[in-house]
C-alpha cells in the first residue's frame, strides 16, 4: 500500500506544474546520449509524450553529431573540426541535410508516432522557418555553416494550433539557395525566443553548470542572468559550456521564462526537472 501511496504523492506535488503549464509552449533541444542509447532515448521520447498528454506543447530541435560521423565514415569522407565545429564542404553538406532530415528526424517523428502523439519532422528550409548567412570566423572557413539572421514562425504556428508536435532538423537556406548546417543549441535559442516558449531545455551529457567540472555535487541549481556573468568571469563557465549559455542568456533575455540543462542520460530527466520542486538540472531565470 506505501508505494501506491508513495506514487500518489508524486503526482500531487506535479499537479501545481501541470497546471501552470498547461497550454504552453516547451522547445526541447534533443541531443548526446540521449539519441545515441536505446533505453534513454526511450525515455525522453515518453517524457515527450506525457507532456503532450497533459496540455503542453512541446516543440523539438535535434541534433544527430553521431549519426552524420557514422555516415560519413561509412562513405569514407574525412572530419574536420574547428574549435569543435565542423567544417562542412559541399558534399558533407548533402550529407549532414541526408542524414538529419532524412534519418535522425523521422525516427524522432516515428518514436513520438508510437505513442500516439501527432507529429510533423520538418527542416528549418520548411515554410522558410530558417533564414540562414554563412558564418564568418577568425577560426577559419567552416564550408557550409551558417549562423540564422531570421526564423519565420508562420508554420510552427499553424501545427501547434492543430495540435502537432513539430520535429525540427537544423538546416537552413539562405536568400540565394545556399544550404547551411545549424547549430542545433543556436536553433533552439532562436526558436524559443520566436514563439516566446515558457521554457527551452537543453539536453545534454552533464548535469547542468558545475561549480567543480570535477564533482557533480558541485551542481548549480538555480542562477540569474547576472550571476551568470559572474560565473563566466571567475572562469567557472568555461570551455564548450560557453557557447551553450550564451544561446540560454539570449533566449531568456528575448522572452523565455526560463532554460533548463538536463543531464539526457539520467532516465526521465525532463519530468524530473520539470514536475518536481527540486528539479535535477540547472535552471537559468533572468531574475530570482
Amino acid at each position: 500500500m506505501e508505494k501506491y501511496i508513495e506514487k500518489a504523492g508524486v503526482l500531487i506535488e506535479a499537479l501545481p506544474y501541470i497546471k501552470e503549464f498547461n497550454g504552453k509552449i516547451v522547445v526541447i533541444k534533443y541531443g548526446g546520449s540521449a539519441m545515441t542509447n536505446d533505453l534513454i532515448r526511450a525515455k525522453i521520447i515518453e517524457d515527450i509524450a506525457l507532456m503532450k498528454y497533459v496540455g503542453m506543447k512541446p516543440v523539438i530541435v535535434h541534433g544527430g553529431g553521431p549519426a552524420i560521423n557514422k555516415m560519413l565514415d561509412k562513405i569514407g569522407k574525412k572530419t574536420e573540426f574547428i574549435n569543435g565545429m565542423r567544417v562542412t564542404d559541399k558534399e558533407t553538406m548533402e550529407t549532414v541535410e541526408m542524414v538529419l532530415s532524412g534519418g535522425v528526424n523521422k525516427n524522432i517523428v516515428n518514436l513520438l508516432a508510437s505513442h500516439n502523439i501527432k507529429t510533423i519532422g520538418i527542416s528549418g528550409k520548411d515554410g522558410k522557418l530558417f533564414t540562414a548567412e554563412k558564418l564568418i570566423t577568425a577560426s577559419g572557413d567552416l564550408g557550409y555553416v551558417g549562423t540564422l539572421t531570421n526564423i519565420d514562425t508562420s508554420l510552427l504556428n499553424v501545427l501547434l494550433d492543430n495540435e502537432y508536435t513539430p520535429v525540427i532538423a537544423p538546416i537552413a537556406s539562405d536568400s540565394n539557395g545556399n544550404t547551411y548546417n545549424i547549430n542545433a543549441d543556436m536553433a533552439a535559442s532562436e526558436v524559443a525566443s520566436a514563439l516566446k516558449a515558457q521554457k527551452l531545455i537543453y539536453i545534454s551529457d552533464i548535469p547542468g553548470i558545475l561549480r567543480n567540472i570535477e564533482d557533480e555535487k558541485s551542481l548549480i541549481h538555480q542562477t540569474t542572468l547576472k550571476e551568470i556573468e559572474n560565473l563566466k568571469k571567475n572562469g567557472i563557465i568555461n570551455g564548450g559550456m560557453i557557447p551553450k549559455v550564451d544561446f540560454a542568456v539570449k533566449a531568456v533575455n528575448n522572452g523565455v521564462s526560463s532554460v533548463h540543462i538536463l543531464d539526457g542520460r539520467v532516465e526521465h530527466s525532463i519530468l524530473l526537472e520539470i514536475f518536481t520542486k527540486k528539479g535535477i538540472g540547472t535552471i537559468i531565470y533572468k531574475e530570482q
